[in-house]
């Protein structure tokens, strides 16, 4: 973990701030791991170790939203999430760690671990509703990584947590294999993390924290006629989908109709989110191009048309015409 932290602090990254808040993760994890190595009888440092379990979890979260949102910025009123880490550490310190507090702690590091996998999962949900109906960037890729590992961590959690129902000093060698088991999985995970990170630097890209989403609105009349009239007419005839990086911003700014009522035109009166709204543009040209250009690749195709990955194209092209492009070239 320590060799992890010190890759992320030194590699070339765009979101630096991202990786000193998985650094953080990191370091406070292997501080933990470290009880199952070292036997220190010094009160202050189990204190310490103890009780920094209680910043695993936040910091987390704050490595999920400063992902998700390239706008992020840390600030004074973080430092909240550190409050039950200081209050658990000096508790800690003055009982000497007796065991009526430790039940205590035991207590609250379960109820915090699980508040905050809720907050992280619906930073998530969030996070996909905003890029849906604001981005036609790639953006899912990131909702899906920060998912995954998510998950992975809900998996481990639950390995540690039946590591509790253990008694000291029975079963020895199942808590061994237990320990074994966790410090392995975690490994992977972390492993897996920084390998992502590696090749798909894009997963860092964010969306803005400040977009809310839309509520549903159903009205319709002649104004709003009028203008998806004039929407579609500019997007058959000016083609903007084919810049890969075509926000909701972009296209208001280009067909001079204000965001807020662009948004609204798409989400709600055309019942389609942005990103979606934008792919089936995309989709139906690569379609004539993959009919009429046979000597074009299925990779050319995709980044001419605006794409900017692969697994996304092939995505939401099966998503629109049920079959990969190899196999609507060939029909």
């Amino acid at each position: 973990m320590i060799l992890m932290s010190v890759f992320l602090l030194t590699v070339k990254a765009s979101k630096k701030r991202s990786n000193y808040l998985f650094t953080a993760f990191l370091l406070v994890t292997a501080l933990d791991f470290t009880g199952l190595f070292l036997s220190v009888e010094s009160t202050a440092w189990k204190s310490l170790k103890i009780a920094s379990v209680l910043l695993q979890m936040p910091l987390y979260y704050l490595y999920v939203q400063s992902v998700c949102y390239f706008n992020f910025k840390l600030e004074t009123k973080h430092l909240l999430h550190t409050l039950l880490f200081f209050g658990m550490f000096v508790l800690l310190m003055v009982t000497s760690l007796s065991d009526q507090y430790y039940i205590v702690y035991e207590i609250t590091v379960k109820v915090q671990y699980y508040s905050y996998m809720i907050a992280v999962l619906y930073t998530l949900s969030h996070f996909k509703k905003l890029y849906q109906e604001n981005y036609s960037a790639n953006h899912y890729s990131i909702y899906k990584w920060l998912l995954q590992i998510t998950i992975l961590f809900l998996i481990g959690s639950s390995f540690v947590l039946l590591r509790s129902f253990i008694p000291n000093g029975k079963n020895d060698i199942l808590l061994t294999g237990l320990n074994l088991l966790i410090i392995a999985f975690a490994l992977f995970v972390i492993c897996w993390f920084v390998l992502k990170a590696l090749y798909k630097p894009g997963l860092f890209l964010g969306v803005d924290k400040n977009l809310t989403p839309l509520k549903p609105v159903k009205v319709i009349d002649s104004e709003v006629e009028q203008t998806l009239e004039q929407l579609s007419n500019y997007m058959v005839s000016n083609k903007p989908y084919l810049d890969s990086e075509l926000s909701l911003q972009k296209l208001a700014l280009l067909i001079n109709i204000p965001e807020k009522q662009l948004s609204k035109l798409i989400n709600q009166h055309m019942g389609k989110h942005f990103f979606d709204y934008i792919n089936a543009f995309r989709i139906n040209e690569a379609k004539v191009l993959l009919k009429e250009n046979p000597d074009l690749t299925v990779l050319e195709v995709l980044y001419a048309v605006g794409f900017n990955s692969k697994s996304s194209f092939y995505t939401a092209f099966k998503k629109q015409t049920s079959q990969t492009p190899t196999a609507y070239r060939a029909s």
